[in-house]
């Protein structure tokens, strides 16, 4: 996952072992998936354009009427242009990236769609186990994949790219997905090699709580890939200048009692907590931790704990224990900024019921860049046109959404960061030290040593871009 949320799973041992280590996925992938009904369409708006703004933050005339002619590939048509929307909303029951589509086609549909055509958004639903399956139904049907992701994404970059199907991806996870030919990520998100948690950790242990240095722990989820993770953790972390004396991790179920991990903690006398699972598991370990009055000088909640469940279910340890996350570039929902107030108000129109979450901001994002890519193809709207002008872009924000992001360029990753603190009032920011309006972009990249994968290239099947159409 990205800047934060992230994670992966399986394993192909007796039922109940793989229903353990399917769990494990969700752990730290929870923020990774979404969507429902494979093949089910959306998109629409029933009101007249007049009534809309075609303006998004600092973008201007992102969706148009117009007379597009031409059917130059798979998906597009004078009237009409087809892509999937990937999602795990059948295995998660999490509809934050099919929520995002329905509000960005709603609203572009609304203003004439992308020159006079309109957007139909095929949903994808991977339900973790399905991803190859859906890909090789979005390779027969869709023009592109947009604002999207799943849990085991790796199981489709081969289908994907043997059909040369460009991804406008919301957020990845496993490494053969991370980084892969055809695929741009238009917000912050992992950088294939790279740790996306570099400086915000580097800030908790040198700047924040110097004393917590020498002093670090780390739980996670027992799993194969999420152990795989904790590994790129503690490698970056000691890089860092961070001293482990605590590396544990829990059964992938989850746990009732806590205690025995809180007592642990105690006695190692961690400082520092990164927490690679569920959220709720959490925050049951903080409330052992608060009840036996021992506070860590901060937890590294991930970003996937970003959202008021998370703040209700802490109670009375969101203000006894320090969480942060690291949002990784993204706006805080709570930004004052016009781009998050555009937001709010396209989500309170199209979506009232639905919540705004970092990946569905994410989402958005690469809704933007795909619009702005295919409307400057024209009638000639082709894969080769909008991916190489979506690549094109090197400080895409998505109208204000992100800190700037280099797309033509992804590696090094953006050197910019932000952080949330957790309170018993909500999220808000932390003394971080921004140096570019909400973000601090003085973070060294770093490239991790070990091997953890590597992302598949069309080489890998084949391919070269020159059978991109």
């Amino acid at each position: 996952m990205s800047g934060g949320g992230h994670e992966k799973r399986g394993r192909n041992l007796k039922p109940q072992r793989l229903l353990i280590a399917l769990t494990a996925i969700v752990l730290v992938v929870a923020g990774c998936s979404d969507r429902g009904g494979g093949g089910d369409e959306g998109g629409g708006g029933s009101t007249s354009a007049e009534s809309a703004s075609s303006s998004f933050g600092d973008l201007t005339d992102v969706c148009q009427a117009g007379d597009a002619k031409g059917s130059p590939t798979q998906g597009v048509t004078d009237g009409e242009v087809r892509v999937g929307v990937f999602s795990d909303v059948g295995f998660n029951k999490n509809s934050e990236f099919i929520d995002a589509a329905k509000v960005f086609t709603s609203w572009c549909n609304e203003l004439g769609g992308i020159n006079g055509r309109k957007i139909v958004a095929n949903t994808r639903d991977a339900k973790l186990m399905e991803t190859r399956q859906q890909m090789i139904a979005a390779c027969r049907e869709d023009f592109a994949l947009v604002g999207g992701g799943s849990g085991l994404d790796g199981l489709g970059v081969k289908e994907r790219l043997g059909c040369t199907l460009p991804n406008f991806v919301a957020q990845t996870v496993q490494p053969a997905s991370t980084g892969s030919d055809l695929q741009i990520a238009a917000s912050p998100a992992s950088t294939a090699g790279y740790d996306p948690f570099f400086g915000f950790r580097s800030w908790l242990m040198n700047e924040a709580y110097p004393d917590s240095r020498n002093a670090v722990g780390i739980i996670n989820g027992d799993s194969p890939l999420t152990k795989s993770i904790g590994k790129q953790a503690v490698e970056a972390t000691e890089a860092a200048g961070g001293m482990f004396v605590y590396n544990d991790v829990y059964p992938a179920m989850g746990i009732s009692d806590w205690t025995p991990y809180a007592q642990a903690l105690k006695n190692e006398g961690v400082k520092g907590l990164i927490f690679y699972g569920q959220f709720q598991q959490l925050a049951k370990l903080e409330s052992v931790l608060s009840g036996m009055d021992y506070k860590l000088d901060w937890i590294d909640s991930n970003n996937n704990a970003y959202g008021q469940q998370f703040i209700e279910l802490l109670g009375t340890s969101a203000d006894s224990q320090n969480n942060y996350v690291d949002l990784g570039g993204v706006s805080p929902i709570s930004s004052t900024e016009p781009a998050m107030k555009d937001l709010t108000a396209l989500y309170a129109k199209y979506a009232p019921d639905a919540d705004i979450t970092l990946p569905a901001i994410r989402a958005i994002s690469s809704w933007l860049l795909f619009a702005k890519s295919a409307a400057s193809c024209g009638d000639d709207l082709t894969r080769t046109c909008l991916y190489n002008a979506g690549k094109a872009e090197t400080a895409w924000t998505g109208g204000g959404l992100t800190a700037p992001q280099n797309l033509a360029a992804p590696a090094p990753p953006s050197p910019c960061f932000n952080v949330q603190k957790a309170t018993s009032n909500g999220w808000e920011d932390a003394d971080f030290r921004p140096d570019n309006g909400q973000y601090r972009c003085d973070s060294p990249p770093y490239k991790y040593t070990g091997d953890y994968g590597a992302p598949m290239t069309l080489a890998d099947v084949g391919k070269s871009m020159n059978d991109v159409k």
